[in-house]
């Protein structure tokens, strides 16, 4: 009797082992209800570590992410590979609901753990999710640095598509379409390969970005959108861009940042939309200092700006006064455009984060702007005010989002987030 309880025993530990076998199987290409189907109602840590991970592709990411803790609770000092593994997950998670405010260090040791015991897939997914991480923060020399360290070739083909995403992103960031477009299709391909519906999707969202106008043009008083190829190919022709989506001025061998100095931004603006007429001092006066009835005081301060502007500028233009105001004159082009965003909003780059269907924190928000999070609050309740936004949740709870607005090309050509190059 004893030794065939043991059998039995024996039997029923082999069937639980394959029905966690099972569930992890289904779980890796997207059958989220088969692994669930398996291990719903089983308690020990590897079933809550998938139950976790399948609420989560199930699109319950809250109880996704308290299984996962439970589960890392469970695994035991032996069991370190797990934890890390739980601990991948749930940064995931954090990812996906724009918690970027989680723990990264709790990653970077998860990272490290499954590396030292030869997890090396499980390893580069956790370097994936902080590639993610900091695309989102906008941090890009960091995230091209450490791309470079991975060999795509090595990975199995549901992390070579997160790979193409990373590297396509990457690449829209900086401008770089024909890259994008490359990446993009080496991600679909290896999505296909895996079979992962959710990968595929995400995948296609982001080729669609590709086509979709991501800014506005504007030369000699006349306005069109542009895609991210058009926007490249411009910065490859001879012409004097004032870029008011990065509030920088370049040329094909100079780029002046006025990131950090508004007021002068504002006139080169105005010079640049106004080329190649001149500017007049009163509309300089009125876009720039917000003041519709200047007097002399007030045009002293013009030409103080003016003189600073002139100095920054010297490389690539210079600023010759008129009779009336000023005009823009380019030392190595015949032709000046503008490069504006496609929406005008004094909170455009709070909307260009939110426009990514994603619901964000306020404080997610400032890390990603690099600014205060009193400074988000204020442009949240004014969008709020005018039904820009919305929100859900209360206190530290509260997230806000708003319905991807059709043709706006989400975080592309924000200003902040590229500051770094």
């Amino acid at each position: 009797m004893g030794g065939e309880s043991d059998k039995c025993g024996g039997i029923r530990i082999e069937r639980m082992d394959s029905l966690i076998t099972a569930a992890a199987r289904a779980l890796a290409t997207g059958d989220a209800l088969g692994a669930l189907n398996r291990v719903a109602l089983r308690e020990d840590p590897p079933a809550l570590a998938l139950r976790g991970i399948a609420m989560a592709q199930l699109g319950d990411l809250p109880r996704a992410r308290q299984l996962l803790r439970r589960a890392a609770q469970g695994f035991g000092p032996k069991e370190a590979v797990s934890r890390a593994r739980c601990v991948v997950a749930e940064a995931e998670i954090a990812l996906a609901v724009r918690d970027l405010t989680w723990p990264t260090k709790a990653l970077e040791s998860a990272q490290l753990a499954l590396g030292a015991q030869g997890d090396r897939f499980n390893a580069a997914h956790a370097q994936f999710v902080m590639l993610r991480r900091l695309l989102l923060l906008g941090r890009l020399p960091e995230a091209e640095r450490i791309l470079m360290t991975v060999d795509a070739n090595t990975l199995p083909p549901s992390l070579r598509a997160v790979h193409g995403l990373i590297e396509s992103g990457i690449a829209m960031r900086r401008l770089q379409s024909s890259a994008a477009r490359i990446a993009l299709a080496n991600a679909a391909q290896a999505a296909a390969q895996a079979r992962i519906g959710a990968l595929m999707t995400e995948i296609a969202a982001a080729a669609r970005l590709l086509d979709a106008p991501a800014a506005r043009l504007i030369t000699q008083g006349q306005s069109q959108t542009l895609r991210l190829d058009e926007i490249e190919t411009l910065q490859k022709t001879p012409v004097l861009i004032v870029d008011a989506c990065r509030n920088t001025v370049r040329d094909a061998t100079h780029a002046i940042s006025l990131a950090t100095r508004p007021i002068l931004f504002v006139l080169m603006r105005t010079l640049g939309e106004a080329w190649p007429a001149d500017a007049a001092r009163d509309e300089l006066i009125a876009r720039a200092f917000r003041i519709r009835h200047p007097d002399d005081t007030h045009r002293a301060r013009l030409r103080v700006e003016m003189g600073r502007l002139r100095k920054l500028l010297h490389p690539a233009a210079d600023i010759q006064a008129t009779r009336r105001g000023f005009v823009l004159v380019p030392r190595y082009t015949q032709e000046v455009a503008v490069l504006a965003p496609i929406v005008e909003d004094a909170n455009a780059a709070v909307l260009a984060l939110l426009a990514d269907g994603e619901s964000w924190s306020s404080s997610a928000l400032a890390l990603a702007l690099g600014t205060s999070q009193r400074t988000v609050q204020r442009a949240l309740d004014t969008l709020n005010e005018t039904g820009k936004v919305q929100y859900f949740g209360q206190g530290r709870a509260r997230r806000w989002l708003n319905p991807p607005m059709p043709g706006f090309a989400t975080t592309l050509l924000l200003p902040a987030p590229f500051a770094d190059g």
